[in-house]
């Protein structure tokens, strides 16, 4: 039993640095700009590298962790994301940091998906939940950890330490991998064809061009047009080439289920709006509300907070009441939290703040968490690499148009909204690009005016972006009451039973496992046997 923990505190760990570095490099890219003489567009591209890498390769990833080894890819992948963080703790062009940014998003693509997929593999059905509650936790957790630990760093080291502090936690993920985690895989696993590779690559890579570009260039800009219509043809040849192949990369059957497609949408939809909040709560607490850098980080720790409570708490209320009413009551109490953060004004304080992040955390909890363990539970063990693949790509995809749209709106409305009519032109283009702009323009004017403007232009566009939000999710939440299947998740009866009959369930789950471990070791028999598969259907 204590090597199964072992092994999901590595893969925690791994997923958790992971994460830091969708949002670390957003505190360091001032000073790293200063030093490298980057424009805006190249800092863009330093933080962007590895979000484009990372969602454009991890459907393929899942699929080579089948075919190969689901272990033998983590290892890869964690590698990779080594060399990665080395290079980019010694870069000293920009060049060289966008390089390393998207090293560490490939390795990142092959982690992320083959973390949820060996999961099946080490635990039973009881225990998955748990498994994937401390997972999703920590994957999540990591986003606003980023710029806490981010600050730090930058307060006591040069700007590489934030690169410098994956390569303990890499090679830490790299040894528990080998010798904690089993190895498994799916023998008949297609081969990974390279046309369908590179239609999947390419195609998500322009579609999360366009959607990062947008807020910059807008939609009518000729290549995020170009970057949407390639991702629109490339993206439909994969789905036209993938229905005729007899086992193929992207499982249109997982599609069609009603099991899954609703949750992996849930979940996408959740992650939508969670990218969204920790793109706009960092101005508002640092320039509104006047927090340094890692001050920014800690006041947005209620989020987690709660967010923790409710992965928590998650599982059991899932094996009593089933995932359906869970997750539905999840969106409705995060819709409850957005519509009360768009109630937010130029002189609210951050006690306000921190009661509706403290419920927004408790509203993902409560629906990211059952989403993706019951979008798991329905993947076959042969395919669960290339499964969560799919149901990783469709998140990330989500946190990038959630970015893309929510941020496309906050800036309408605040351009909009912000007077800059005595303001030379110069100055009031600037100030009209963010509210951080606006804040530097006037403390060199010493204009109070201008400042009190900006920071009232940014509130109005955040409350419209949180309303938005909000509306979303209680939709999202009819649309679950409609779509998802009612009953009880799978092995909430097993769960259900005597203590005596739970330890002897603990006990057989042990003894299977072990077999799995033995076996795995003496090289005999498929890699996935049949015991433990059996104990999870």
């Amino acid at each position: 039993m204590a090597r199964r923990w072992w092994a999901l505190g590595a893969l925690v760990a791994s997923m958790l640095v992971l994460a830091f570095d969708l949002t670390i490099l957003n505190v360091a890219l001032p000073t790293m700009a200063g030093q490298l003489d980057a424009t805006t567009g190249e800092q863009q591209w330093m933080a962007d590298a590895y979000i484009v890498a990372c969602a454009a390769l991890m459907l393929p990833a899942g699929l080579l962790g089948d075919r190969f080894g689901r272990r033998r890819t983590l290892v890869a992948g964690l590698t990779v994301f080594l060399a990665g963080s080395v290079l980019g703790a010694l870069a000293d062009t920009v060049q060289l940091v966008v390089g390393a940014r998207t090293l560490m998003g490939i390795g990142a693509a092959l982690v992320m998906p083959l973390a949820l997929a060996v999961l099946p593999s080490i635990f039973d059905t009881d225990e998955r939940p748990r498994a994937v509650a401390t997972l999703t936790t920590a994957a999540a957790a990591g986003l606003p950890l980023g710029p806490i630990v981010g600050g730090w760093m930058l307060d006591h080291f040069w700007w590489g330490s934030i690169f410098a502090l994956n390569i303990p936690m890499a090679v830490i993920g790299i040894a528990a991998c080998v010798f904690l985690v089993p190895e498994s895989k799916d023998p008949a696993a297609p081969e990974v064809g390279a046309l369908s590779t590179a239609l999947s690559a390419v195609g998500l890579a322009g579609l999360i061009f366009g959607i990062i570009e947008v807020p910059v260039r807008g939609w009518g800009d000729p290549l995020v047009i170009a970057a949407f219509a390639a991702a629109a043809v490339l993206l439909t040849a994969l789905v036209l080439r993938e229905r005729t192949a007899a086992r193929p990369m992207l499982d249109m059957g997982l599609l069609g289920d009603r099991r899954f497609l609703p949750n992996a949408l849930t979940a996408t939809l959740a992650m939508f709006m969670l990218a969204g909040l920790m793109f706009i709560l960092p101005p508002y607490l640092q320039a509104v509300l006047g927090n340094d850098a890692l001050g920014t980080g800690l006041r947005m720790l209620p989020l987690m907070g709660g967010l923790m409570v409710a992965a928590k708490s998650s599982t059991p209320a899932v094996r009593r009441f089933g995932p359906r009413p869970v997750i539905g009551a999840g969106l409705v109490v995060l819709a409850f939290a957005t519509i009360l953060g768009s109630r937010t004004s130029v002189d609210s304080d951050y006690t306000f703040t921190a009661v509706w992040l403290t419920v927004a955390g408790l509203g993902f909890g409560f629906t990211v968490v059952p989403a993706m363990d019951t979008a798991l539970a329905v993947l076959p063990v042969d395919r669960a690499g290339s499964g969560s693949g799919l149901l990783l790509t469709v998140r990330q995809v989500g946190s990038a148009i959630g970015i893309a749209l929510l941020g496309s709106l906050l800036a309408a409305v605040y351009t909009d909204r912000l007077d800059t009519s005595g303001l030379p032109a110069a100055a009031g283009d600037a100030a009209g690009d963010s509210v951080v702009a606006a804040h530097l323009i006037a403390d060199r004017l010493g204009d109070e005016g201008l400042t009190a403007a900006a920071n009232s232009a940014f509130v109005q566009g955040m409350s419209t972006a949180l309303l938005v939000s909000g509306i979303a999710a209680l939709v999202a939440a009819l649309l679950v009451a409609g779509l998802l299947p009612t009953g009880k998740a799978p092995g909430a009866e097993a769960g259900a039973g005597t203590e005596a009959g739970a330890d002897a369930r603990e006990e057989a789950g042990a003894d299977a496992r072990d077999g799995v471990d033995e076996g795995t070791r003496d090289g005999a028999g498929p890699d996935v046997v049949g015991a433990p598969t059996d104990a999870r259907q």
